[in-house]
């Protein structure tokens, strides 16, 4: 692939935007270690918005309102009944990611505050 379309050069399976990169290979509360989860329950809660999100392929992306980079989120790390939409305010905890720590993920999130549109329920059909 050429470098001029948005994507990355790499022949990693997740391949996406640049500007949105997910971790290789993605980090779910399953497969998470006890001493990473353990760290992370150290972090102070954080704030932000939703950025994107989609149930289908069971990530998305948070905006910090501290600013930075956009943060990773897996389905695995969503708490609450409601499938989380744009512009929705959460709070969450930063997860280092392996291997080498450089990057954070969003875990233990919960909507603080739904935005103004009808929101799904994790089991009603998609």
């Amino acid at each position: 692939m050429s470098g001029d379309n948005g994507f990355n050069n790499d022949d990693s399976p997740n391949k996406t935007l640049t500007h949105l990169q997910l971790p290789s290979p993605i980090i779910t509360r399953r497969n998470r270690t006890a001493s990473t989860s353990e760290r992370a329950l150290q972090n102070p809660l954080e704030h932000g918005k939703i950025k994107s999100f989609c149930r289908q392929k069971g990530h998305g992306f948070v905006t910090s309102d501290r600013g930075g980079e956009d943060i990773f989120l897996h389905i695995s790390d969503i708490e609450g009944e409601y499938v989380p939409l744009p512009g929705d305010e959460v709070v969450y905890r930063l997860c280092p990611i392996p291997p080498k720590f450089e990057k954070c993920q969003a875990v233990h999130v919960r909507i603080v505050q739904l935005v103004h549109e009808k929101h799904s329920k994790w089991h009603e059909p998609l």
